[in-house]
């Protein structure tokens, strides 16, 4: 006798709150935009809604793209990540914003928020000599590392910076965790919400939010790995197998010491693009004489 598999009953985690909207066929009023290939979706998951896909209550944007490693996707993706970064940025040209690249860059796909740090051009050096020209935005920048090599954990760290120089916006930059292979490396999300250092890898910490800092948060993401049993779960949804094998695959993929996590072999150039598209990003909008 065969029966159908109930994927209800295995774990389903992903960072992208577009996809958890989609897991649980939960209706949302959705803005969706598409410019050529590109597509960008906005929403705003409300107080219920919050607690059905655990996820945060707040907005946000996701941007799908085809092949980042083609120079002209990527540059398409530069402008629409500009263009969408901006509507959740509000601050005046004296005010400092800090930028944080979380992420262990001794692990590549853990590595996208150092390693756009280090393309950001720093300017509140500059104005605190006051010779920062008037047209471009203070930004600072840091990289708290992760909690496994520090032994600190990483809102602590960025709790404590922001107390001494007192930004009034805080931008994460984070590597996240896919619930498709589709969407990874290849879906950007944005949202006011914040984050939880290493929940992509089941290591969820204190978060960093406007709740824990007390200004501004803007997160911004990419889910560079897929966790194993996401991938099964799919393969799995369209498949049918007798009792006992359900039995075996259900005991598999309920066991977190072996749910692997997955990504690309080619996971080292993908991540250089993405570096490229993101801190283009955010200096087209902050060092620039027309952001």
């Amino acid at each position: 006798m065969k029966h159908e598999v109930d994927l209800s009953l295995y774990t389903f985690y992903t960072d992208l709150a577009l996809e958890s909207l989609m897991y649980k066929n939960i209706k949302n009023d959705s803005i969706v935009r598409k410019k050529e290939d590109i597509i960008i979706t906005s929403v705003y998951v409300d107080k219920k809604t919050s607690k059905k896909i655990n996820k945060k209550e707040g907005n946000y944007t996701t941007i799908e793209f085809k092949d980042i490693t083609d120079s002209y996707n990527k540059n398409k993706v530069v402008k629409e990540l500009t263009k969408e970064l901006k509507k959740y940025i509000n601050v005046s040209k004296d005010d400092l914003i800090l930028i944080v690249g979380l992420g262990n860059e001794l692990s590549t796909p853990d590595s996208l928020g150092p390693k756009c740090i280090d393309n950001i051009v720093v300017t509140n050096h500059i104005y605190e000599i006051n010779m920062l020209d008037k047209n471009y935005n203070r930004v600072a920048i840091m990289k708290p590392s992760v909690y496994g090599k520090t032994g600190i954990d990483t809102c602590n760290i960025v709790k404590s910076i922001c107390k001494s120089i007192k930004p009034k916006l805080v931008i994460l930059i984070d590597s996240l965790c896919s619930g498709s292979l589709e969407r990874l490396n290849s879906t950007i999300q944005i949202t006011d919400t914040g984050i939880f250092p290493g929940s992509g890898i089941g290591n969820k910490r204190e978060e960093i939010s406007f709740d824990t800092l007390k200004i501004p948060v803007i997160a911004i993401g990419v889910p560079t790995v897929v966790a194993a049993s996401n991938i099964v779960n799919s393969v799995l949804s369209n498949i049918k197998y007798n009792t006992n094998i359900k039995q075996l695959v259900n005991k598999i993929l309920s066991n977190e010491e072996l749910n692997l996590i997955v990504t690309p072999t080619e996971i080292d150039y993908i991540i250089e693009c993405l570096v490229y598209v993101i801190s283009t990003s955010i200096n087209n909008i902050f060092i620039s004489k027309t952001g």
